[in-house]
C-alpha cells in the first residue's frame, strides 16, 4: 500500500468534546472536593466539640499517614490492577469511611477511633485514586493534548482546594454531620461518572507480574536512569520543605502585624486564585518554553519573591507576593507533569508517580517541624530571607547542572493541542 492509498488520520477530538475526559475530570474534581471538605471537617469537629487539639492532631496524623505507608505499594497496584476499577473501589472505600462518620454524627455519636480510621481510609483511597487518575490521563486524551489536559487537571485541583475550606466550614455551621455527608455524596457521584467512561485507562501489559518488591525496584531503577527527573526531584524536595517554613511564617507575620486569622484566610484565598491562574497558563508555557528554562526561572523567581516577603510589605502586597509564588508552583506542576507522563512507559506510570511523589513531598513533615523551631529561635524576617538564599542556591545549582540544562520537553504536545 502506498502513502496515497493510506487513509488520513482521524481528526483529534477537542477536550471539551471528549466525553471520557470530561467524565474523568469532573469525577476527580468531585472526589478532590469531597476529600478536602472531609479533611477540613475533622479538626473543626473535634475542636468545636470540646475535644483537645491533641485529638485533632491524631486525626490529622491518621489522614496523612497513607502518604508514607501506602504511596509506594500503591504505585505497583496502579500498574498491576485495572485502573478504572481501582478508582471505583477507592471511591467506594472513601464513601464508606466518611459516610460512616456522617451517619454516626447524625445519630449523636462522636468516637475518636472511628474518626481516625475514617481519616486513614479516606487518605489512603485518595493516594491510590490520584496515582491511578494521573496514570490514566495519557490513555484518555491524544498525545498532543496532554499538557492541556494536565493544565485543566491542575486548575481543577487548585479550585477544589480553594472551595473546600469555606464550603466545609459553612456545612459544619449548618450541622456537624453535613461536611461528611457531603463528602460521601461527592465520592458517590464520582463513582457513578467512572461507570460511564468507555476508554481503557491503560495499555495491555506485556511483561509478567513479579513480586511487589521487584516491581518497586524496577520503578526506582527506571527513575534513577532519568538524569533530569532525578535531579529535579531533589530540587523539588528541598523547595517543598522551604514552603513549609514560608507557610508558617505567613501566620506569624500577620499576627505580628496585628492582623486576624481572617487575614490569613484571605491571603490563602488570593493565593489559591493565583494557583488556578498558573495552572491554566501551564499548557501554553509547555508549547513555548523549554523545560530547563521553566525550572530555573521558577526557582529564581521564587527566591526573589521570598526575599520581597522578608521585607515585611503591606498586607495587600503580601497577598500578591504569595499569589505569585502559588501561581508559579502550579505552572511548574503542569510543565513537569507533562514531561514525566510523556517519557514514562504506560506500564510504569503508577510506580514512577508514587516514587516521585514520595521523594518530592516525603520530607514535608520535617519542614513543618523545622519551621516551628526556626521561627521560635530567630526573627521571622531573617528566617524568610534565609530560605530565600537557599532558594537562590537551588536556582544556581539548577543552572549549573548538566542534567538539568540538557533536558528538553518531549514534543508530543504539538501546537494542535485540541483544547
Amino acid at each position: 500500500m502506498t502513502g496515497l492509498d493510506a487513509s488520513p488520520a482521524p481528526p483529534t477530538v477537542p477536550l471539551r468534546h471528549n466525553r471520557d475526559f470530561l467524565l474523568l475530570w469532573l469525577g476527580a474534581g468531585l472526589s478532590n472536593l469531597g476529600g478536602t471538605v472531609a479533611s477540613v471537617g475533622f479538626p473543626l469537629l473535634l475542636v468545636f466539640a470540646g475535644r483537645s487539639t491533641v485529638a485533632a492532631g491524631w486525626t490529622g496524623f491518621a489522614g496523612l499517614l497513607p502518604l508514607l505507608l501506602i504511596q509506594l505499594p500503591a504505585g505497583v497496584l496502579v500498574d498491576r490492577w485495572d485502573r478504572r476499577r481501582t478508582m471505583i473501589w477507592c471511591n467506594v472505600a472513601a464513601l464508606a469511611a466518611v459516610g460512616s462518620v456522617g451517619v454516626a454524627l447524625f445519630l449523636g455519636v462522636l468516637w475518636l477511633p472511628l474518626l481516625m480510621v475514617a481519616a486513614f481510609v479516606e487518605g489512603g483511597a485518595a493516594v491510590i485514586y490520584r496515582l491511578a487518575e494521573r496514570a490514566a490521563v495519557s490513555n484518555v486524551v491524544a498525545a498532543g493534548q496532554l499538557s492541556t489536559a494536565l493544565s485543566q487537571n491542575e486548575a481543577r485541583t487548585r479550585a477544589a482546594g480553594l472551595l473546600g475550606q469555606p464550603l466545609s466550614s459553612s456545612l459544619f455551621a449548618a450541622a456537624r454531620s453535613a461536611p461528611f455527608l457531603f463528602a460521601a455524596l461527592s465520592h458517590g457521584l464520582a463513582l457513578v461518572g467512572l461507570l460511564f467512561i468507555r476508554a481503557r485507562f491503560q495499555q495491555e501489559r506485556q511483561e509478567p507480574r513479579r513480586a511487589v518488591r521487584l516491581e518497586l525496584a524496577a520503578g526506582f531503577g527506571w527513575l534513577r536512569r532519568q538524569r533530569f527527573l532525578r535531579s529535579a526531584l531533589v530540587l523539588v524536595a528541598v523547595t517543598n520543605v522551604l514552603f513549609q517554613v514560608l507557610s508558617l511564617a505567613l501566620v506569624v507575620m500577620v499576627r505580628d502585624d496585628g492582623g486576624s486569622p481572617a487575614v490569613v484566610g484571605v491571603i490563602g484565598a488570593v493565593s489559591g486564585v493565583g494557583g488556578v491562574v498558573g495552572a491554566l497558563c501551564g499548557s501554553a508555557v509547555v508549547r513555548r518554553v523549554d523545560l530547563p528554562t521553566v525550572l530555573i526561572g521558577v526557582l529564581a523567581a521564587w527566591a526573589t519573591l521570598m526575599f520581597s516577603i522578608s521585607l515585611g510589605p503591606p498586607i495587600v502586597l503580601l497577598a500578591a507576593l504569595f499569589a505569585a509564588t502559588t501561581m508559579l508552583g502550579a505552572l511548574l506542576n503542569v510543565v513537569a507533569g507533562t514531561y514525566q507522563l510523556s517519557i514514562t512507559p504506560d506500564a510504569m506510570q503508577g510506580r514512577v508517580g508514587s516514587v516521585a511523589g514520595l521523594l518530592g513531598s516525603g520530607a514535608n513533615s520535617l519542614g513543618a517541624l523545622g519551621a516551628g523551631f526556626l521561627l521560635a529561635s530567630f526573627p521571622t524576617a531573617g528566617v524568610v530571607a534565609g530560605i530565600s538564599a537557599v532558594m537562590l542556591g537551588l536556582a544556581t545549582a539548577a543552572a549549573l547542572s548538566p542534567a538539568i540544562r540538557s533536558a528538553r520537553t518531549t514534543r508530543k504536545d504539538s501546537d494542535d493541542h485540541g483544547g
